[in-house]
């Protein structure tokens, strides 16, 4: 589906403004992290769920609150996701939920923004910024609005106590800290266009 512009120096388009939330069919939160010198173990959470307000007049005022299940960890490895979602590191059987908080977001350039915001796994919450770009906005086939948007992200995953198999030295060739999120999402706004 092509997706209607207006001014891009505004900040988001005029569809946009207004509450959404994620449609979670057409949403992926995907992750990475280097395993050995060769390579990375790459996947996917399937099942997040949260509300977006985009605010037209004022951009930078998009607030989100996003929450993911621990144990919706897949890698296409079973045994790995059981080991992932484990007491040895998500513990998802005593963390269900991991959750993202926004507080305030920055421009970065015409379709650009920097959100800042506390990220919760376990039962720690720390500070995480994530770089977001705006990919359209546009009325669906019965009037509501539909927002689209790509994100990256990068934690270490030390310092939210994951530390199973964490690199002890130069030469060790175990799983990195330092883990990078992608993020593609769409939202469906919670009332029609007029």
């Amino acid at each position: 589906m092509k997706h209607r512009k207006t001014d891009a120096g505004t900040g988001p388009r005029a569809v946009l403004p207004g509450v959404y939330l994620i449609d979670p069919c057409r949403s992926t939160l995907g992750f990475s992290v280097r395993h050995g010198v060769v390579s990375s173990v790459c996947g996917t959470f399937t099942d997040l769920a949260g509300i977006l307000k985009f605010d037209g007049a004022r951009p930078t005022g998009f607030e989100a609150r996003v929450s993911v299940r621990s144990g919706s960890l897949r890698t296409g490895t079973g045994r790995r996701d059981a080991h992932i979602t484990g007491p040895d590191l998500l513990d998802a059987d005593t963390f269900p939920l991991m959750s993202f908080r926004s507080r305030g977001a920055v421009r970065a350039g015409d379709e650009r923004f920097r959100l800042h915001g506390h990220l919760r796994i376990k039962d720690i919450e720390l500070p995480l910024g994530i770089d977001l770009t705006l990919g359209g906005g546009a009325p669906g086939p019965n009037g509501e609005n539909h927002v689209g948007f790509v994100g990256t992200a990068a934690l270490r995953r030390s310092d939210w106590g994951l530390n199973w198999d964490m690199p002890r030295g130069s030469r060790d060739v175990l799983t990195g800290d330092t883990v990078k999120l992608t993020l593609d999402v769409s939202a469906v706004a919670l009332e029609r266009a007029a």
